[in-house]
């Protein structure tokens, strides 16, 4: 999950954390999916839990591209009105966002969308019970992911209260192609605004 911001200018590096390359980027958003898609099929194997399932229709797809513009339009004017939420999002976006190219954005909102929601969806949340409990532990635990560390607090608690709507969405309709939909719509949407306003500002 990525939050959407208008930037007059390029993200400031964090000093505390290497540049990544493209390679190392692709290799960790491939790897980091691939160990959840893991987890979430070993989850399977020694439980019981019945998956929360995927429905292909009209319906789920048009309540996940509504649910994905409603989490990007708030993420955008979270970053407008709370400076700590957007000097977090302008740490995290320019470590992933900016050693990528503007093609790489389709494999940044696919693989994440994908296992992050077959996990904390479609997995964790049916067997921790599928109740509010369950909903605020995996939402919990999703937030925690996207902390890389004790100053990133402020996008922690967006990607948590994403995550409750993710979850809430997936209980609801009882299927997980509505949260899949929305997570791949909100990561795509706000990694393509980022990447075309900041290479349109280095070619200036």
């Amino acid at each position: 999950m990525l939050p959407l911001h208008f930037l007059n200018q390029p993200a400031p590096p964090n000093s505390s954390m290497e540049p990544l390359t493209r390679i190392q980027v692709l290799v960790a958003i491939a790897a980091t999916a691939l160990v959840l898609l893991i987890v979430a099929r070993l989850w399977l194997l020694f439980d019981s839990v019945a998956q929360l399932p995927s429905h292909l229709g009209i319906y789920p797809i048009g309540m996940g591209l509504l649910l994905g513009s409603g989490i990007t339009l708030v993420s955008g004017l979270l970053y407008r009105i709370w400076p700590r939420y957007r000097r977090s999002a302008e740490v995290y976006l320019d470590y992933i966002l900016t050693p990528l190219l503007l093609p790489d954005v389709l494999w940044l909102g696919l693989l994440p969308g994908i296992s992050e929601e077959l996990l904390f969806r479609g997995v964790m949340l049916p067997a921790l019970g599928g109740n509010l409990i369950a909903l605020g532990l995996s939402s919990l635990c999703f937030g925690l992911l996207h902390m890389s560390d004790l100053r990133q607090w402020p996008y922690m608690l967006w990607a948590t209260c994403v995550g409750g709507l993710l979850g809430y969405s997936a209980l609801a309709s009882q299927n997980l192609l509505v949260p899949v939909i929305a997570h791949i719509f909100t990561n795509m949407v706000s990694s393509l605004l980022w990447k075309l306003k900041a290479d349109n500002l280095a070619a200036h």
